[in-house]
């Protein structure tokens, strides 16, 4: 009974604490799922992306930084997530990129790439914020 009074006093303090450390924002980023983004000023400048990488109307790039070797932008879309997903796959598809996965689910999708080339591999994360806008997440590695 202490064991377990001690457990849930241990969690319900962790929850307490609220927020992600670094090293939970860096696994997140490593994972694929990322920075959820839902709205903010575009950035100014370029987004670090490779130069024939996909401009999808209506995304706006709000975070662009480098984590190690892998360029990590955030923005968000005007757009339900069903629509932002299909865009991304096409617009792969107009590049001459390969789409080495893709998966769709109700709240979120991610689509992962590499350029015509084959210098650079990363992925498109997702994420549903209501139906008429999604949190968009990308990463980008040189190979």
């Amino acid at each position: 009974m202490k064991t377990m009074l001690m457990t849930v006093m241990l969690v319900l303090s962790l929850t307490a604490c609220g927020g992600k450390s670094e090293a939970e924002k860096e696994r997140e980023t490593e994972s694929g799922r990322g920075t959820v983004t839902c709205s903010g000023s575009a950035m100014s400048g370029e987004a670090g992306l490779p130069a024939d990488f996909p401009e999808i109307e209506g995304v706006t790039y709000v975070e662009s930084e480098m984590n190690g070797p892998t360029q990590v932008v955030d923005g968000f879309a005007e757009q339900g997530l069903e629509d932002l997903y299909d865009a991304f796959n096409s617009g792969f598809e107009d590049a001459g990129y390969t789409v080495l996965f893709n998966e769709r689910e109700e709240d979120d999708a991610e689509v992962s790439y590499r350029t015509k080339d084959g210098s650079t591999e990363g992925q498109v994360a997702l994420r549903s914020c209501d139906e008429d806008k999604t949190s968009v997440h990308i990463t980008a590695r040189p190979e």
